[in-house]
């Protein structure tokens, strides 16, 4: 799959860490909109959902477009903004208020996020970058830990 290797290739790079974030998102939530849940963008590459988190300072709903590993009953979702230095908000979100729901395939599902540690987090970050391999790029750039949640559904 060459259009595949090529956009890992180009995600990877500094570049696309610096005009990603402000593109993508925005970019992801309109056709989101749009198409009432049923498309987002990036999910042509790898799969994706929008999280509504509550704002670990305001309160308020914070929707995100991710991308996403499926996982059997569950997802994971990694906190890399790109291979920029900071957390990504939405990781700050779900450490305060870890009671969300995605949007996934057009349905809103009700989860609960989990903050991976230890052996977990390291089994679960060596699938991760099975499934997408720009993520160690985005590690090597960055002093922190890249953030893995786990995701299960809850009841509503």
């Amino acid at each position: 799959m060459i259009g595949e290797r090529l956009v890992q290739k180009v995600s990877a790079t500094r570049g696309f860490a610096k005009v990603a974030p402000h593109v993508v998102p925005a970019l992801d939530r309109a056709v989101h909109r749009l198409s009432r849940g049923r498309v987002l963008l990036s999910a042509q590459m790898l799969p994706g959902v929008i999280l509504t988190s509550t704002g670990a300072r305001s309160g308020q709903p914070r929707r995100t477009p991710l991308a996403c590993m499926p996982d059997g009953d569950g997802w994971y979702l990694v906190g890399s903004n790109f291979g920029r230095a900071g957390h990504p908000a939405w990781t700050h979100n779900l450490l305060r208020h870890p009671e969300a729901e995605i949007s996934w395939k057009g349905r809103d599902i009700p989860v609960t996020a989990r903050l991976l540690t230890g052996q977990e987090r390291a089994t679960a970050w060596q699938a991760l970058l099975a499934f997408w391999p720009p993520y160690a790029a985005y590690q090597a750039r960055v002093d922190r830990e890249i953030r893995v949640f786990r995701l299960t559904r809850r009841r509503p």
